[in-house]
């Protein structure tokens, strides 16, 4: 696990770029927090560091949108969905194909349905207004096999608590 403090979101931008310069194709990262935690702002960033030009937004009522850059992105928001098996209509196993990576807000809602290697990226609260405690969770060897590439790719934003 790797805890980071944003200050602003300049910082989550910045994160999000820090991952997204280690993701390989099929890569699945959930991103998990409340309402207006960061989510759709991590996606912005991340989509920007793969080379993708064209704005990106929250799939909140599309469900699933697709971004072409030096990778495909599939940026899903699946707050909406009501039932697990609603998850079967996404067609997820195709999303994990090819050279593209998928990001799922609120991801830690349908984690049943899902491969079990990911990375899980928490959005929390921090004291003021614009700060953010981001926690980062492996899942798989794949993404364990990367702690040490992303601690130093983020560790200008790394803490430990008291």
């Amino acid at each position: 696990m790797v805890k980071l403090k944003a200050s602003c979101l300049q910082d989550t931008y910045d994160i999000a770029a820090g991952i997204a310069q280690i993701v390989a194709a099929g890569d699945l990262i959930l991103l998990v927090g409340g309402l207006g935690a960061g989510k759709t702002a991590f996606a912005q960033g991340f989509g920007k560091e793969i080379g993708i030009k064209e704005p990106i937004t929250s799939p909140t009522f599309t469900l699933a949108k697709e971004y072409m850059g030096e990778m495909q992105l599939h940026h899903l928001d699946v707050y909406r969905l009501e039932q697990i098996e609603e998850v079967r209509d996404l067609a997820l196993p195709e999303l994990f194909e090819g050279n593209s990576v998928t990001l799922i807000e609120w991801g830690d809602q349908i984690i049943s349905a899902l491969p079990k290697t990911h990375l899980e990226v928490l959005f929390e609260y921090g004291d003021d207004d614009s700060e953010r405690i981001i926690t980062l969770t492996p899942s798989g060897r794949e993404w364990n096999d990367r702690i040490a590439e992303l601690k130093k790719n983020l560790g200008d934003w790394e803490f430990q608590e008291c």
